[in-house]
Order: structure tokens, then C-alpha cells, then sequence
């Protein structure tokens, strides 16, 4: 791996972007906007133009290769747009943003940014539901950082409210922000990631008992009893 980084386009912003109009553009630039052919695109190359613009010849919009893609509007070069593609890409198991932040000596808020858009991109369609063989999903609301209205010395972080949804056949977890935490917030997204014949388990909080009771089955455990999850085998579920 450490050879292959070596390739010129993930140091050379010019050579990355020549590498990215062979695949985007294999038979010439086309306009993104209008979608008009090569013999319709002229390449601007005057001295006060940036490097790789063109003008499409019908609609007079210019563009480059970046536009419609995860790289347009970004001030992160685009050598490395490619080279934290690749470190996705070529990693078994995946990569961190912390371990782009090392690697590409991008700030950690940048890393974070670019593999959320990459990931969020190499996302195809819509998210299917949860739940959909009937199979257990776990529902609870965390909070990252300080409550809204909670007394805290000064300065201390505040906190987000968040739905956090759990499939525990196929270990996935989505997460939602969420302004408040009450029906209102919580119903619309667990109805839309959840199929009508999950087995939903969640805590006693009020605000799971409406969507609850249009699943298949829901489920709560006790924390005041020190139960924090619950088996699906327990003979308590039978």
C-alpha cells in the first residue's frame, strides 16, 4: 500500500485531476449541467483561469471535472480527495477518519468531513427497514454532550439528543439527531426504518409506546431492576 501511494495524483493536483477526466470523461469532457458532447466544450486555459475549467458552448456554464461529484465545492485538494478514497477503498475493514487525519495531515474536522460524504456517496438507494423478518431491533436515545437546560459548571459541552437504532441480525446502527426527545421526534423515523414486522425493544420511555404499538411486537426492559438488555431467547419475550 505504502508503494501505491507513492502515484503521482495523490501529491500532484494536476495529474489527480487529469486522472479523474479519463474516468469520469473517457471519450472527452461533457457538460454537466446540459449534458453537450466534447466537439460542444472548450477547455479555458488563460492565465486567470484555474487549472482543468471548461465552458460548455450551448448552456455558457463552466465547470470541471469535480462538478456533480463528492469532490465539488471543496477546498481539499483534490490529490487528496483520492488518496483518502483509496485508504477506504483498499481497507479491508475500512478506515477511520482519525487514521486519514494521520495519514494525510488533514485536521481531524476535515478527515471527518471527507469519509462522511465518500461513505454517504458509496450508500446505494434508499435505506431498506430494519426488521423486516420479523428479527429484534434495539431502539434508545443517547445524549452527547450536556442536555439542553441542565446545570453544568460554566463551560462545560453541551448535548445533542439522538435516536440511535440498532439491527441486531445484521449489526447495523443508524443514528438520528433529534431536537427533543417525545413522540413527536421519535414515531416519523422509527416508522421509516423500521418494518411493520419488527420485534422493536427499547427502555420504558414514553415516547416509544405509540410507534410501539404499530410494530409487531415491542419489548422493554427495567433499568430501575439494573436490566439493560434482554435476550430474544429469555422466557421472559416467550
Amino acid at each position: 500500500m505504502t508503494a501505491t501511494l507513492q502515484n503521482p495524483i495523490f501529491f500532484d493536483d494536476n495529474k489527480a485531476r487529469e486522472w479523474l477526466e479519463a474516468r469520469v470523461w473517457p471519450n472527452g469532457p461533457v457538460c454537466p449541467h446540459c449534458g453537450v458532447t466534447a466537439e460542444h466544450v472548450t477547455k479555458l486555459e488563460g492565465s486567470k483561469h484555474r487549472p482543468g475549467l471548461y465552458q460548455c458552448n450551448e448552456c455558457r456554464e463552466q465547470f470541471t471535472v469535480t462538478v456533480k461529484t463528492v469532490f465539488e465545492r471543496s477546498k481539499v485538494p483534490l490529490s487528496k480527495w483520492l488518496a483518502a478514497l483509496f485508504l477506504l477503498m483498499a481497507s479491508k475493514k475500512g478506515v477511520s477518519a482519525h487514521q486519514v487525519h494521520r495519514s494525510l495531515g488533514v485536521s481531524y474536522k476535515t478527515a471527518w468531513f471527507m469519509m462522511h460524504r465518500v461513505r454517504e456517496a458509496l450508500r446505494g438507494g434508499a435505506f431498506y427497514p430494519f426488521g423486516s423478518d420479523g428479527g429484534p431491533v434495539e431502539a434508545d436515545e443517547p445524549h452527547i454532550g450536556r442536555i439542553k437546560g441542565e446545570k453544568v459548571r460554566p463551560g462545560g459541552p453541551h448535548k445533542n439528543a439522538a435516536l440511535a437504532l440498532l439491527d441486531r441480525d445484521s449489526k447495523q446502527v443508524r443514528t438520528f439527531d433529534v431536537g427533543r426527545v417525545n413522540a413527536e421526534e421519535v414515531t416519523p423515523i422509527v416508522r421509516a426504518n423500521l418494518a411493520k414486522e419488527t420485534h422493536l425493544m427499547t427502555d420504558q420511555g414514553r415516547w416509544f409506546r405509540p410507534i410501539g404499538r404499530e410494530l409487531a411486537r415491542h419489548e422493554t426492559v427495567d433499568h430501575s431492576w439494573e436490566e439493560y438488555v434482554r435476550d430474544v431467547t429469555d422466557p421472559k419475550t416467550a
